[in-house]
């Protein structure tokens, strides 16, 4: 019969702590730590080590006496994600082991990086340190390394007063009232709305404004899937209307018809709040509805 296993439970504990000497390299690397900096040890062959070791791994060969400053920034090389620190890892909350090679360096050091999430850590991260408030001479003295801030989110809001003049409040008065005004140019005979006092195309004075229909034509539209507190319903259709006798198109909202049945070439009218509700604002046109007249082939 099988016998149960052997147990045996060994502690090895080192009460008062477990002291050793640094030696001269390992102890400039601390002691720099302490005054919040990082540095390395240059090799015979001119490469930076960090952290410093007194002798070159490749060669062999001790290492010079020339110490070199290097970072404090640096790039990772690999990492390995961490969801469940334990009890002695360095942060209490998920973070990652990696590989750090400090700007100058010549090789990695291993720290952890606190990025929040692994999407937000890569090979070619750029990583700064964030150090203790009590610095003591340890590893430790870096607490751990973050990514460089590469965006903000700052709350932005303006508030400005347009004030029309000219042109525009001949034509925002005229909405008031229950009308388009547009103007033609009495040079390309071209008819523009909104109304303006010169001709984009050949430069000319535009005289007194006139009268257009609100019936039109739908041109081209585009159907919105998000809430617009303009709209009658989402999805909600914006368009292009080609009021009737004029010669461009003026964007405008459509309601009063499925977003899935509004087409180039349907014929709309505008429809308009109560006249004791309206203002100088194009808020008059709630939308264009079709008319039901047949549609208008467009060229």
């Amino acid at each position: 019969m099988p016998s149960d296993p052997l147990l045996a439970q060994h502690v090895l504990e080192f009460p008062g702590g477990y002291t050793r000497t640094t030696g001269p390299v390992v102890g400039r690397f601390l002691s720099e730590l302490r005054g919040r900096r990082i540095v390395g040890v240059r090799t015979k062959e001119g490469k930076v080590l960090v952290p410093p070791l007194e002798y070159d791994p490749a060669s062999g060969e001790p290492v010079t006496d020339e110490y070199v400053e290097v970072g404090p920034a640096g790039t990772v090389t690999t990492f390995a994600w961490v969801d469940e620190p334990l009890a002695g890892h360095p942060l209490d909350r998920p973070f990652a082991w990696a590989l750090i090679k400090l700007d100058g360096a010549g090789t990695a050091l291993v720290h952890a990086v606190d990025a929040g999430n692994p999407k937000a850590l890569a090979a070619g991260t750029r990583v700064w340190p964030a150090w203790s408030d009590h610095p003591t001479g340890h590893i430790t003295d870096i607490s751990h390394f973050v990514p460089e801030v590469t965006k903000i989110v700052a709350n932005v809001r303006a508030e400005y007063r347009l004030q029309a003049g000219g042109a525009l409040r001949v034509f925002l008065e005229g909405v008031e009232r229950g009308v388009f005004l547009g103007g033609r140019c009495g040079t390309c005979e071209k008819v523009y709305v909104p109304y303006r006092a010169s001709c984009p195309e050949c430069g000319n004075a535009i005289p007194d404004p006139i009268e257009l229909p609100d019936t039109g034509t739908i041109t081209t539209f585009a159907i919105n899937n998000l809430p617009d507190p303009r709209a009658p319903q989402v999805p909600f259709v914006s368009a292009y209307i080609l009021l009737d006798h004029a010669d461009i198109p003026m964007i405008a909202l459509v309601g009063d018809v499925p977003a899935h049945e509004v087409r180039q070439g349907m014929r709309v009218r505008a429809v308009w709040v109560p006249e004791g509700e309206r203002t100088a604002s194009m808020a008059n046109v709630r939308w264009f509805a079709p008319t039901g007249e047949p549609d208008v082939e467009l060229s």
